[in-house]
């Protein structure tokens, strides 16, 4: 896998094409508005759910810019600048009444914040819950009455909550070690927990989230890595919340160990969703997309519109990059 961005081969292609000087222009402007894009994804949750090794399982985080938020009133917030995708750590509730209300208020300030156009900054928000607690009381305090109620209007889609270490969900028992994925009764444990997560929510707020369970494995000194669970889940859950436009961001970011990726619940093709919808920021990006043939659309999904209204050779180089995302998107 080439370590050029793909913003840079979709430049090539576009530069390298038989499409007229006007073409060319127009289709590069859009790759340039493509480039300026900036994901802001929030995450939260209780000390011990396991944040720092979700972001380090899904991203590439030994690249990463780290520190505190410039802001001295949310310096608890840990940064992570990648590329076009900036992780904003924030510790979650639980932490005693007088860190809990400083958590709150950082959060709060957070989801205010504006971006450059005068949009909101944050993106996402993926709230972490801890599968092996039985008390997720702070959890539901955070969600309920300290993100749905500041998210802003129109934005509670951007909501997500995701289980970690769904393999200690019942203290350990039920979870195949060797193939790495729960059996049936821990199966069965694990999605009434997420129903139940989603009852307790849309009870309280009248808000409904989709709340999906993952592991996201872990290493400790002399032992073996134990390699995520649903990780691929998990990824597509975020990238398809996000804005489409935005969704290419991901891509230079994502882990590419492909060891990460391996096990999932096999109840979708996760990595073709993350994929396609990575895709969709490319041909979605056309102010005046034009039509494409089926042969075309075949590698777009539903997608009508491509960078522009562009030539053929263009088109071609795109779906060749399509295809390299495809196959190496995941190491």
């Amino acid at each position: 896998m080439t370590n050029t961005s793909v913003f840079d081969r979709l430049t090539d292609i576009v530069m390298n094409s038989r499409a007229s000087e006007a073409e060319k222009k127009e289709a590069l402007r859009n790759i340039m508005e493509l480039k300026g894009k900036q994901i802001n994804v929030l995450i939260t949750g209780s000390t011990g759910c396991g944040k720092s090794s979700t972001i380090n399982a899904l991203f590439n985080t030994e690249k990463a810019k780290v520190g505190a938020s410039p802001d001295p009133e949310t310096m608890t917030i840990e940064k992570y600048e990648l590329d076009n995708l900036t992780l904003w750590d924030s510790p979650g509730l639980g932490d005693g009444k007088e860190a809990d209300n400083r958590h709150a208020q950082n959060i709060i300030r957070k989801l205010n914040e504006l971006d450059k156009d005068g949009n909101p900054l944050i993106d996402i928000v993926l709230v972490i819950l801890d599968g092996g607690s039985r008390d997720l009381g702070t959890s539901y305090q955070l969600i309920n009455e300290v993100i749905i109620p500041n998210i802003g209007k129109g934005m509670t889609n951007r909501i997500l909550v995701a289980i970690n270490q769904a393999d200690m969900a019942m203290k350990g028992r039920y979870w195949n070690a060797e193939e790495n994925r729960p059996e049936k009764p821990l199966e069965d444990f694990l999605k009434e927990k997420a129903e139940s997560v989603k009852r307790r929510i849309y009870e309280a707020t009248g808000v409904t989230v989709e709340p999906i369970y993952y592991c996201a494995g872990y290493k400790e000194e002399g032992l073996p890595q134990q390699p995520p669970y649903n990780l691929s889940k998990l990824l597509s859950y975020i990238v398809t919340n996000t804005p489409s436009e935005k969704r290419i961001c991901y891509a230079d970011n994502i882990n590419k160990e492909p060891e990460m990726w391996k096990h999932d619940d096999r109840l979708d093709d996760y990595k073709e969703i993350v994929r396609s919808s990575m895709l969709e920021s490319i041909v979605g990006s056309a102010r005046e997309g034009s039509e494409i043939g089926e042969e075309i659309g075949s590698c777009f999904g539903t997608v009508g519109g491509i960078i522009g209204k562009i030539g053929g050779g263009i088109i071609g180089g795109i779906i060749g990059l399509g295809k390299s995302l495809l196959s190496g998107l995941f190491g």
